[in-house]
C-alpha cells in the first residue's frame, strides 16, 4: 500500500488541474471450474492487482490505471492526466482522512478460496449426475462454478479513506436434451454475495440440476410460438431482465445527465402504470448486486425509482451528481481498477403487488405465459427491446395449455411500463452480469409475476 507522503504528492499533482482526485486500489482473486461431458474441462484462476487514478474538474473527467505501483510511475501517470485537462488551478488543500474499514453487512461463513478443490469438484459431479438421471434424453450437461474475492481501498482528496472486501459465489447448469434431430437446451443458475455456505445453507443444488433438465425436456415437446400481439403473463425472477435492460439503464445518470435518456427531466411525471413501483437496492443482505460501499466509497442505498407509476429519482454517481446538480445515490460502480466508475444498477426490481395467477388468467382468450426469459437486446436511448422467451406456454381461454418455443417479446420499455395492468405477490430475484461503459458487474434482476395487457410476440407460426 502507498505511503501517505506519496498519496499527498499524487493529490497535489492532480489538483494542479482538477478540483477532485481519487485513488482506487484493487486486489481481486477469481476462480472458475467447468465440468463438461462428465470431466473437468476448464480450471481458471487469476489475480488482478492495480490502481486507478481519477481527476475531476467540474464535469470533466480523466482516468488512468496501472499495475506498476512504483512511486515514480504513479506520479508520472497523475501528471499526464492533470496535463490533459485544459484548466490550471491554484494550489488546493489536500485532505487525507483516517482509514476506515467498512462493517460487512453481508456475512461470510466460509471463504470460497479456502475450500479444497476436491470438494468443489464433488459438488459439480453431484449436480451432473442429478441432471443426467432426470431423463435418458438428457445427452449433455455442463456445470460451471465461479467465485470472486475482491479487496478494495478508496482514498480521495475530500478526506475519504475506506476499504472493503466483497465475496461472491455462483453455480450454473446447462442441459441439452435430444430426441432424434430435435435438440433443446435448459439452463438454471444462482449466485449470491456469500461464501461456499451458499451451497449448503441457501440453495439445493439438486433442484438447480433438475430445473435445467426439466426445461430442456419441456422444449422437446414444444410447438413453434405464434406471431401476433397478445396479452403476456411474465413469471417472476429473471423476468425482471426486461425492466433492467429496457428501463433501468435509462434511469442511470450515465445517460440521464447527458439528456440521452427518454426519462431525462421527468421527475414527478407518470411514466408507468399505477401498479408499478420499481426499486434499486444495494443494501439487500447478501444480494448478488449488493455492496457495503459503492466503487466511489459511498454507502449503498435503497433508491425508489418509480412509486405508483410516478418517477421518483435516478441512480447517480459522483460525476453524474455534478452534472445534474444532485446528490450521489451510492450507485458508482466499476468492473475493476481498469475502469472509471459510473452510475450502475445493483439489485433492481419491481415491487410486489397483490394479484394472483388466477386473477391474471381471467379473460385471456389467447395469450402467452412466459415462465422463463432468455437473453435479448435493447436500445438504451429509446428503450426498444427484443427478448427471447426460454420457456413459454400458450394461454387459451383463461388456462395455461401447451408449451411453445422460439417466442420473442418485442416492444418499448417506456410503453410496456404503462401496459403492466397486474402485479403479483411472488417477488423473487435472478442473478446476471451487466455490461456497460464501466465494465461487467454482478447485478440482480427481480420482479413478481406481472401481466402486460398487450405486447408483440414474435414466433414462427
Amino acid at each position: 500500500m502507498l505511503e501517505r507522503q506519496i498519496i499527498e504528492k499524487i493529490f497535489k499533482t492532480a489538483l494542479e488541474s482538477g478540483d477532485f482526485a481519487e485513488i482506487f486500489f484493487e486486489e481481486k482473486n477469481n476462480f472458475s471450474l467447468t465440468l463438461s461431458s462428465q470431466k473437468i474441462e476448464k480450471v481458471v484462476s487469476g489475480n488482478e492487482f492495480g490502481v486507478g487514478i481519477r481527476i475531476l474538474d467540474g464535469s470533466n473527467v480523466v482516468y488512468g490505471y496501472t499495475n506498476n505501483l512504483s512511486d515514480e510511475n504513479l506520479i508520472l501517470i497523475t501528471k499526464k492526466l492533470a496535463d490533459s485537462l485544459e484548466t490550471k488551478s491554484t494550489s488546493r488543500d489536500v485532505k487525507i482522512g483516517e482509514a476506515v474499514v467498512e462493517v460487512n453487512q453481508h456475512k461470510i461463513k466460509r471463504m470460497p478460496n479456502t475450500v479444497p478443490m476436491k470438494e468443489k469438484v464433488e459438488l459439480l459431479k453431484k449436480i451432473d449426475k442429478v441432471a443426467r438421471d432426470y431423463d435418458k434424453k438428457i445427452t449433455q450437461v455442463e456445470v460451471m462454478y465461479f467465485e470472486t474475492v475482491q479487496n478494495i481501498k478508496i482514498i480521495n482528496s475530500e478526506g475519504l479513506n475506506t476499504k472493503d472486501t466483497r465475496v461472491s459465489t455462483r453455480i450454473a447448469v446447462e442441459c441439452i436434451a435430444k430426441d432424434g434431430e430435435n435438440v433443446q437446451t435448459g439452463f438454471c443458475g444462482q449466485g449470491s454475495q456469500k461464501g461456499f455456505e451458499l451451497f449448503s445453507d441457501d440453495i439445493d443444488v439438486t433442484e438447480i440440476a433438475k430445473e435445467a433438465a426439466r426445461q430442456a425436456m419441456i422444449l422437446l415437446s414444444a410447438d413453434d410460438a405464434p406471431s401476433k400481439e397478445m396479452t403476456v403473463i411474465m413469471e417472476n425472477g429473471f423476468g425482471g431482465v426486461i425492466f433492467h435492460e429496457a428501463c433501468g439503464h435509462g434511469l442511470e445518470a450515465t445517460s440521464v445527465a447527458k439528456k440521452l435518456s427518454i426519462f431525462s427531466d421527468k421527475i414527478g411525471e407518470k411514466i408507468a402504470s399505477s401498479c408499478v413501483t420499481a426499486i434499486d437496492d444495494g443494501t439487500i443482505s447478501n444480494g448478488w448486486g449488493s455492496m457495503n460501499i459503492d466503487d466511489e466509497g459511498n454507502k449503498t442505498q435503497k433508491n425508489v425509482l418509480i412509486k405508483d407509476g410516478i418517477l421518483q429519482g435516478y441512480m447517480i454517481d459522483k460525476l453524474g451528481a455534478r452534472r445534474m446538480k444532485e446528490k450521489s445515490s451510492g450507485s458508482g460502480r466499476r468492473e475493476s481498477y481498469k475502469f472509471a466508475p459510473t452510475s450502475r444498477m445493483t439489485n433492481t426490481f419491481i415491487a410486489p403487488g397483490t394479484s394472483t395467477l388466477e386473477d391474471m388468467l381471467k379473460g385471456i382468450k389467447i395469450g402467452l405465459y412466459a415462465k422463463s426469459m432468455g437473453g435479448g437486446s435493447v436500445d438504451t436511448t429509446t428503450g426498444d427491446f427484443n427478448f427471447s422467451v426460454r420457456e413459454g406456454y400458450l394461454i387459451e381461454n383463461g388456462k395455461i395449455t401447451s408449451p411453445v418455443k422460439g417466442a420473442t417479446l418485442i416492444g418499448s420499455g417506456p410503453e410496456i411500463l404503462h401496459k403492466i395492468d397486474m402485479v403479483g405477490d411472488n417477488l423473487s430475484f435472478a442473478q446476471g452480469m451487466c455490461g456497460s461503459v464501466s465494465g461487467s458487474i454482478p447485478a440482480d434482476v427481480g420482479q413478481p409475476r406481472i401481466r402486460i395487457s398487450s405486447i408483440i410476440v414474435g414466433g414462427k407460426k
